[in-house]
């Protein structure tokens, strides 16, 4: 069996397909972890979400920030963006079977056989991967039941910035979430930036990508993330960074997790989006 991660499609279906048939992906023997945001901006949300959906057992996906997006929109607790491709899915016959799967995905995939761990965005380098694991359980407990909808109307929002154990109710739900599905750069104890999205060395002095933390308690686990497409491809510092911007005309990337050295592949996109 090969084992895959595939960075993020954001509605590309038709690369993605391209990208499988070039890696011969055979979903009876093999098996393709996504790292979230399956969803808007481009063109075939709903079609990225059956054909994930459909893979069954053969796929894996992680929340990103586009996909809690999508749910909190359907869900009426909040609006449409300029930008978003979201209308398909909201309106698709199976709407309520493609969110019902969707809001049923973890934060955090780990597989102990090859120790690789799958999120979106990053781990917060206060978290080692049993904290990391010990957070995504509360906050998937919270988005895939009752209290989603709860939970989607204080979604939004940049604090609390910093861990803390102490942290309880909503905000502590909230900083959890914002740390797997938004976090690219933070400060060396742990605050979470959120206005500075370019490439290392682009941001100010005080703030460094989060995997570069010193004493960083997850710098032991082998971690494969999205979200930051001008970080592009990235292998060092014992993570692989694999949103190569797809969206904005760069490249969707696949991962080979099972090959040593790991495998890198990619296809072209056309651009879908603008800034």
């Amino acid at each position: 069996m090969a084992l895959y991660a595939i960075g993020d499609v954001q509605g590309c279906y038709d690369p993605l397909q391209r990208l499988l048939e070039k890696i011969s992906f055979d979903p009876q023997r093999d098996q393709v972890w996504f790292t979230g945001d399956l969803v808007n901006r481009g063109p075939q949300s709903a079609d990225v979400l059956r054909f994930v959906a459909g893979l069954g057992d053969s796929a894996i996906t992680v929340l990103g920030n586009h996909d809690l997006h999508l749910l909190a929109v359907a869900a009426g607790v909040e609006s449409h963006r300029k930008r978003d491709t979201l209308d398909g899915v909201l309106s698709a016959p199976d709407r309520t079977e493609l969110l019902s799967w969707l809001k049923t995905r973890p934060l955090l995939h780990h597989d102990p056989k090859i120790g690789v761990t799958l999120v979106h965005a990053g781990l917060l380098p206060d978290w080692d991967l049993a904290l990391a694991q010990e957070c995504a359980q509360e906050a998937e407990t919270v988005i895939g039941g009752a209290k989603a909808t709860d939970f989607f109307r204080i979604m939004y929002g940049n604090l609390p910035d910093r861990w803390s154990p102490e942290l309880s109710g909503w905000e502590r739900l909230r900083l959890i979430v914002n740390a797997f599905t938004r976090l690219r750069f933070c400060t060396a104890d742990g605050r979470m930036d959120y206005a500075h999205k370019g490439a290392i060395g682009s941001q100010p002095a005080e703030l460094m990508p989060w995997f570069q933390v010193p004493g960083r308690r997850s710098c032991d686990q082998r971690i494969v993330f999205g979200h930051w497409s001008t970080l592009g491809q990235w292998s060092n510092d014992g993570v692989m960074g694999i949103d190569t911007g797809c969206l904005w005309g760069g490249a969707l990337t696949a991962v080979h997790l099972t090959k040593n050295p790991l495998e890198f592949t990619r296809v072209d996109c056309c651009r879908q989006a603008t800034h």
